[in-house]
């Protein structure tokens, strides 16, 4: 009965509205951006009606699944939504493709059609069973079989992701884990002694790596270290900001962005702060940090624990993405291939994005107890 016990007026009026006006702010900003860029790249013209037609399809979307009671759908389909995400990773392992002269095999193309970055939309999966799971093993999280089962689930999950050749995306994996094990309850003694683990294997693991990682690991925190090389990027998008400004070049201006290889997907923060200045980039953060802090206080308030996990997993993936992509245009992070959350140029990016959002707002369209319907103790 719990499907009709809400009308979709109802529903409608219990979408956190916050959430979705700091995401279309963000959306607005990114097509703006690409569209004063269209015209500096061959394909210009069709990134803006890609990235346009993503977030309408993804706006849809969002409408679509605040809908759905996520509880019913994780009740019934936890299992299949992970068995999915599994076979989604192996299948573009097998099949899949990455950028020219690449080994990386992080995309499923479709010639002639759609590329998808597959990770994209295992995070979403991702989230809502590893939510379920903890949700599950609550009362006993601390017990190291739970710890055990939770760290297979993530671990199979971030191994597949992580072979796929796409190391942004396994830290951006990584980070919702830790972020969702906190939440959950589990005790800092299990931090503490993974953190130690890292320490004492980390000059084991530093000795197997091949020179060239080892490069681009050192060069990422001091590009100047290979400044025509792996430190080109991030020395390119550090002028680009400086030449930016307070006030920015304008809309159709700014020349140093050019410079930068593929400047509209992983660097187009450095855009922004060209075209727009301090008041681009400081928009960005400011709605990117206003929509996080929705999403605590959403948890803080969700009915079920299952709700509130969902909230800070999808906070996590914000909250990660954001940091690495900034860290890696200001020169301060290695390049590792992350999208910067709705304003980076890509299909799947803002459309992934978008999905999260529904799955939130799902859970604040369900936040309040339905008529008959009564809660556990």
């Amino acid at each position: 009965m719990k499907e009709f016990s809400v009308s979709l007026k109802e529903k409608f009026r219990r979408i956190d509205y916050v959430i979705l006006l700091s995401v279309l702010g963000m959306a607005f900003l990114s097509v703006l951006t690409l569209s004063g860029v269209a015209g500096d790249s061959a394909g210009g013209p069709r990134r803006v009606v890609v990235q346009f037609a993503a977030l309408l399809l993804g706006l849809f979307c969002v409408f679509a699944i605040s809908m759905f009671d996520y509880e019913e759908l994780l009740r019934r389909f936890t299992l299949p939504l992970f068995i999915v995400s599994v076979a989604a990773m192996i299948i573009t392992l097998l099949v899949g493709t990455g950028p020219e002269g690449s080994t990386n095999r992080c995309w499923i193309e479709i010639p002639g059609l759609i590329s998808i970055q597959t990770s994209e939309f295992v995070k979403i999966i991702f989230v809502l069973t590893f939510a379920k799971h903890i949700d599950r093993v609550k009362e006993k999280i601390n017990h190291p079989l739970s710890v055990l089962a939770l760290c297979i689930h993530g671990g199979i999950i971030t191994g597949l992701v992580l072979l796929t050749g796409d190391l942004g995306s396994a830290l951006v994996f990584a980070a919702i884990m830790a972020l969702m094990l906190f939440t959950g309850g589990l005790s800092l003694w299990y931090f503490a002694a993974a953190i130690g683990v890292i320490i004492i294997l980390f000059p084991y693991v530093w000795a197997h790596l091949a020179l060239y990682q080892q490069q681009r690991i050192l060069v990422g925190f001091d590009p100047m270290l290979d400044p025509e090389g792996y430190g080109y990027q991030p020395l390119k998008s550090l002028a680009t900001i400086a030449s930016g400004g307070f006030r920015g070049a304008g809309y159709a201006g700014g020349s140093y962005y050019v410079t930068i290889p593929k400047y509209y997907t992983d660097f187009i923060f450095a855009v922004v702060a060209e075209k727009f200045g301090f008041f681009g980039v400081f928009s960005y953060i400011a709605l990117m940090g206003g929509l996080v802090c929705r999403l605590i206080i959403l948890a803080r308030r969700a009915r079920k624990d299952c709700g509130a996990n969902i909230c800070m997993g999808i906070a996590a993936i914000f909250i990660a993405q954001t940091l690495e992509n900034i860290g890696m245009c200001l020169g301060m992070l290695p390049v590792v291939g992350i999208t910067l959350p709705f304003l980076s140029y890509g299909g799947s990016s803002m459309l992934s994005s978008l999905l999260c959002i529904g799955v939130i707002e799902s859970v604040a369209s369900h936040n309040q107890k339905y008529y008959f319907e009564r809660e556990k103790a």
